[in-house]
């Protein structure tokens, strides 16, 4: 009969290749867009790394062949991402990114397999990298603290998105049982972190899940009341353009829209208004135009009368 590690581990490895597929939707906008936009490049080089220190982590440990799978397999996807960024970056962003990607996936990751291949050995050899991945994938579980803040200082989980937390708790679960039954507590101890840190995010998700409706319920609102608005001020512009407008002679005042009745009284006002025909709203108009120029014809009247005096 099989070890329940394996069949633990199998289940790990099948959610860790859900986990490390989830940005291939992100890249296909990428490539279609031929531009890298707003999305961010320093995950994919730290989860490159992650992803090859494990592997290599794998060789070195015996009966580490779940552990060569899934982080081969995550090491060749970040790979080709790593490449898909690199080809749309702008100029500027390409050359941070290649000196980052050449300092730490290339040198560094050379500098742990030389010194872990040639002047460490045995137990202490496996001692010294898994110290030194454990301490990169706890790195790597705590970066979503940032996108928790955003979550709790905007009340919203629009930049926190639910599946990729649920995997990620269910990633760390699984690995976490999974170090239990082999005993390895490198693997443990950052998985129990990412275990606890999804459990937040989801909480964090279920506590703010509907804070994005009430936002959205209340900008509804808000459009409402405008358009409220401005029907009771078209009531109120057909109303006057309906009635008859006194002729003016210079030195009268334009009458006094307070004094109208106003267009809330009822539904009538509100039929009439939506049942304007275009002739009369073009009268609105050409009646308004027309008082201001007598307006500005009586304002241009009385200033050459007080400069004749």
């Amino acid at each position: 009969m099989a070890d329940p590690s394996f069949f633990v581990g199998i289940l790990g490895n099948i959610i860790s290749i859900l986990v490390f597929t989830s940005p291939i939707g992100t890249f296909r906008r990428i490539v279609k867009l031929t531009s890298t936009q707003e999305f961010r490049w320093l995950p994919y080089v730290t989860t490159l790394l992650s992803t090859s220190l494990w592997t290599f982590y794998g060789f070195l440990k015996p009966g580490g062949f779940l552990i060569i799978t899934v982080n081969g397999a995550g090491a060749v996807l970040q790979t080709i991402y790593v490449a898909l960024y690199l080809a749309y970056a702008p100029r500027e962003t390409k050359m941070k990114m290649a000196k980052v990607v050449l300092a730490v996936n290339v040198c560094f990751f050379a500098a742990v397999v030389l010194v872990g291949l040639l002047a460490l050995h045995g137990a202490v050899r496996l001692f010294a990298v898994g110290m030194v991945c454990s301490a990169i994938t706890i790195g790597m579980y705590a970066a979503p603290m940032a996108a928790m803040m955003t979550v709790v200082k905007t009340k919203s989980v629009e930049y926190m998105p639910f599946f990729l937390s649920f995997f990620l708790f269910l990633n760390g679960g699984i690995w976490s049982v999974y170090s239990l039954l082999v005993k390895d507590y490198f693997i443990g101890i950052p998985n129990a972190m990412g275990f606890a840190m999804g459990t937040a995010q989801l909480a964090l998700y279920m506590a703010y899940r509907n804070k994005k409706k009430v936002v959205v319920a209340l900008k509804d609102d808000v459009a409402e009341c405008d358009e409220e608005k401005g029907v009771v001020h078209l009531m109120g512009q057909v109303e006057l353009g309906q009635r008859k407008v006194p002729s003016l002679k210079k030195g009268s005042s334009l009458p006094k829209t307070a004094s109208l009745p106003s267009p809330l009284n009822g539904f009538g006002n509100l039929i009439k208004a939506l049942s304007a025909t275009p002739l009369e709203l073009h009268n609105v108009v050409s009646q308004h135009e027309r008082l201001g120029d007598e307006e500005a014809h009586d304002d241009v009247d009385q200033r050459h009368t007080y400069l004749s005096k």
